[in-house]
């Protein structure tokens, strides 16, 4: 009995000895399905790293870009592992405030990632955030709704069709809007889809000499479309709508279609979740002639802070969740359809990929179709396709955003809400230098 206790108490100390030594690295993510799932499949990783455990903070969109921006701002050190996107990479890197991933494992396969995704993420060469799921945007509809309408959609659709078609499909009795898009405000949510619109429209934020452009003929074109569009045929209440709120309402089959990020293919099409799971169609997003599409490129990645005390802890994790074999498990998991999309180029060679994901090929032309470094008709000073890549935007993207939900709201009248937008823009551009 003695010797059973000592024994017992041997392993005991050896667990917490164990514990104790562990290595606790803190993820800040996003609330979106995807990063749910990964949440779900850590048990493989832990099996792999026993001594790492994982911390999570998940949050909303808005919050987790306020959170984290702040932490690596201030030093704060809250997290080892942040997730962010193609716009703040480049420019937090260049502050020397992410470390370089420079440890991803000999079978991690860094040439295998999209060369658009890739550029986004690196500076000199060099990858600072490894892609979880890459996307542009591209239009989901129903196909159902589309034939009763007695209309077909191009693979190439033009705004006038989009808006006749919304038209034709809104049906109010029945629940169901002719259209949802983005309306909740925030540079990187109603601002993502307005400033990629507005570059099918010929519009610009800034001029070669970074003049503000919101009171040129081009935004009222490109912002009284939206609004009044969205007053006939979208949703009640779309200025509180995101990208979650929009997800919801498609799966539930109460928009004719959604014009949003190409990830959420997967989840419109997954009968378990969504109700119309077989009715959905796919198409590039619409243009006006101009020679650009109203498509952006994003991609969610992962990145490490320069003030972390456990980068190599850190840079195993987004090695594991960013990788090849992530996609294979979650293949394994929940079918080849749920696999993060638009980060590996071996994804979209891939058949079993490309015959249970009915979106693939519409989802890469998407993301190949945006051209960050030619975003827009006229030129602009400026890389980004959906924002501005400079330090100011975060702030000037969210004000300008308050002021066109505003708008979509009711609240204000089209023209207000572009005459703020420039005083606001020539305020942060003085400021910043930019213009005098």
């Amino acid at each position: 009995m003695k010797l059973r206790t000592l024994i017992l108490g041997l392993c005991s100390a050896s667990a917490l000895a164990f514990a104790a030594h562990a290595e606790s690295i803190t993820i800040a993510t996003v609330n979106n399905g995807d990063m749910v799932r990964m949440q779900k499949l850590t048990d493989d990783f832990t099996k792999a790293n026993p001594d790492i455990q994982l911390n999570w903070v998940t949050l909303e969109e808005n919050v987790l870009r306020e959170r984290v921006t702040t932490d690596i701002a201030t030093k704060g050190g809250q997290y080892d592992v942040m997730t962010i996107g193609t716009y703040e990479v480049p420019i937090w890197a260049k502050q020397s405030w992410l470390l370089p991933l420079e440890k991803l494992g000999a079978d991690y396969d860094v040439k295998d990632i999209i060369p658009a995704i890739a550029g986004g993420l690196s500076v000199d060469g060099k990858l600072y955030a490894a892609p979880f799921y890459g996307e542009s945007s591209f239009v989901m509809y129903r196909k159902d709704l589309m034939e009763k309408a007695g209309l077909k959609m191009p693979d190439a659709p033009t705004w006038d069709f989009i808006r006749q078609a919304a038209d034709k499909m809104t049906d109010r009795a029945n629940g169901v809007n002719g259209i949802c898009l983005r309306g909740k405000a925030g540079w990187g949510e109603n601002m993502a889809f307005l400033t990629a619109m507005s570059n099918s429209f010929g519009a610009r934020w800034f001029d070669m000499d970074w003049k503000p452009q919101f009171d040129q003929p081009e935004w009222k074109k490109t912002l009284q479309f939206y609004v009044d569009m969205m007053k006939a045929d979208g949703p009640e209440g779309a200025s509180s709508n995101g990208f979650n709120e929009n997800l919801a309402l498609f799966q539930q089959g109460k928009c004719g279609m959604w014009i949003d990020a190409t990830v959420a293919a997967s989840f419109v099409s997954d009968p378990k979740n969504s109700t119309v799971a077989d009715k959905v169609g796919y198409a590039l997003a619409p243009d006006n002639g101009l020679g650009k599409r109203g498509n952006w490129l994003w991609a969610w990645s992962l990145a490490i802070p320069a003030g972390t005390t456990k980068a190599d802890a850190a840079e195993k994790f987004v090695s594991w969740a960013t990788s090849k074999h992530y996609a294979e498990l979650v293949a394994s998991k929940e079918g080849w359809a749920n696999v993060p999309p638009g980060t590996r180029s071996s994804l979209y060679a891939n058949p079993e990929y490309q015959k249970a994901a009915p979106f693939a090929k519409m989802t890469l032309d998407s993301i190949n179709a945006a051209d960050p470094t030619h975003p827009t008709v006229k030129p602009v000073p400026y890389v980004g396709v959906q924002f501005v890549a400079i330090p100011e935007f975060q702030g000037l993207g969210t004000t300008v955003g308050q002021l066109f939900s505003a708008a979509l709201a009711g609240q204000s009248s089209v023209d207000d809400a572009l005459k703020q937008a420039q005083d606001a823009a020539t305020a942060t551009m003085t400021e910043g230098g930019y213009i005098k």
